[in-house]
């Protein structure tokens, strides 16, 4: 037995041994891969290897500026962000306010609100302060008041509104107001440009409320019917925003991110399926409206002195029996009546003439016409107009005035 136990005790010390030297040799590998890895990780970051960015710090010390740079960055985008937007809001929130439609109800009845709009003051010029809003805001009014950003509620007189443009400008004691807002070029503005709506969704009890959003589309073209007989009679325009719009906020600005106003707040779609698509008017396009309403009452546009009805909307028997048109001729704008002494009686036009160009300008019907008219000429151009008459084509030019109310 004793020869068998000296060679299990030699073998016992080989196994020690060998297990020993794994130890040292796994100990070995894990401290060179450790240092590995912290000497390399360093420089793959720097290659931009890694998905993270390593920031050492040594000795309590701020990181290096190399290594720093780019939480850096990120960190001051976002504060410049939220500065610009609160910069923006401090800048015009003053000049929107609230716009009070005081109407009478009945003989015996007392008057009583019957909407609240919202306004921007836009100009303080000898005494007076001036405030521009929509036409549907003021409509129908008794009287107006303007609510102020601190809640006092002033008298307002209406110095023009126009339907077409869904524009009103008012007038109040310039005394009352301490801040005007800056309007910005709604002409360079791109989709995804960041915006902001203010006004008084709901009334007064949200005044001055504030909306984020972006531009989601310029030049979009909405369709208005002013009789709300099915037809549309005005083609508006607007700027397409997701900034929420709500009843209230009419009239509202439309903003910036350097707090000018791009737009004046006017339409929402109101159907339970569509959400977050508002409508501004460009403020390139209110201006001009804008300066007549103040300076004239009204805006002052080209007057043909004609009333004119749709070929679409009228019976296919007419179309040859009455206006005697080619069987190839079903779009353009019929001539229902003719104001003696017009632009349009002085050129030789007549009843039952149907307009189909105005200066080589295709006219599929009146909204064609009128938007023709309104946005590509002005008071005393001259303009031919190309029409049919007993299926004869024939072209004459005018002279276009102004239309006396």
């Amino acid at each position: 037995m004793g020869y068998y136990d000296d060679h299990y005790e030699q073998y016992r010390q080989i196994q020690k041994r060998k297990r020993s030297g794994w130890f040292v040799s796994a100990l070995v590998g894990a401290v060179l891969g450790a240092f590995l890895v912290v000497i390399s990780i360093p420089a793959l970051s720097r290659w931009d290897v890694l998905p993270y960015d390593i920031v050492p710090k040594e000795n309590g010390q701020a990181p290096n500026r190399e290594t720093a740079k780019t939480p850096s960055v990120q960190q001051n985008v976002s504060v410049d962000v939220t500065s610009q937007v609160t910069s923006a809001i401090d800048k015009v929130s003053d000049a929107v306010v609230g716009i009070v439609n005081i109407q009478e109800a009945s003989f015996w009845s007392q008057e009583g609100e019957a909407g609240v709009g919202s306004g921007v003051i836009y100009k303080k010029e000898n005494g007076k302060a001036f405030i521009v809003t929509n036409h549907h805001v003021v409509e129908n009014a008794s009287q107006l008041e303007v609510s102020l950003k601190d809640g006092k509620r002033v008298p307002a007189k209406l110095l023009g509104s126009d339907m077409l443009m869904d524009l009103a400008v008012l007038e109040i004691d310039a005394k009352h107001v301490k801040k005007v807002a800056e309007f910005g070029n709604s002409d360079t503005v791109k989709p995804g440009e960041p915006v902001i709506a203010i006004g008084n969704p709901l009334g007064l009890q949200f005044a001055g409320s504030v909306t984020q959003g972006i531009i989601s589309g310029t030049n979009r073209t909405v369709e208005v019917d002013f009789d709300q007989d099915g037809a549309p009679d005005w083609n508006a325009e607007v700027l397409q925003t997701d900034a929420a719009i709500n009843p209230g906020n009419s009239g509202g600005a439309l903003v910036n991110i350097e707090g000018q106003v791009i737009g004046i707040n006017s339409m929402k779609i109101a159907q339970e399926e569509v959400e977050g698509i508002g409508f501004a008017i460009p403020i390139n396009t209110a201006i001009p409206i804008i300066s007549d309403l103040e300076k004239y009452g009204q805006v002052r546009r080209p007057y043909m002195g004609v009333e004119l009805r749709s070929l679409s909307d009228i019976p296919s028997y007419h179309l040859q029996a009455t206006l005697h048109l080619p069987k190839n001729v079903t779009e353009g704008a019929a001539i229902i009546e003719v104001v003696p002494m017009s632009p349009a009686a002085q050129a030789g036009l007549k009843q039952f003439d149907v307009i189909v160009a105005l200066d080589d300008h295709k006219i599929r019907n009146v909204l064609d016409l009128r938007k023709y008219l309104y946005t590509k000429k002005s008071i005393g151009d001259e303009m031919k107009v190309t029409f049919y008459r007993d299926g004869e084509k024939r072209t004459v030019t005018m002279k276009l005035a102004r239309e006396s109310f």
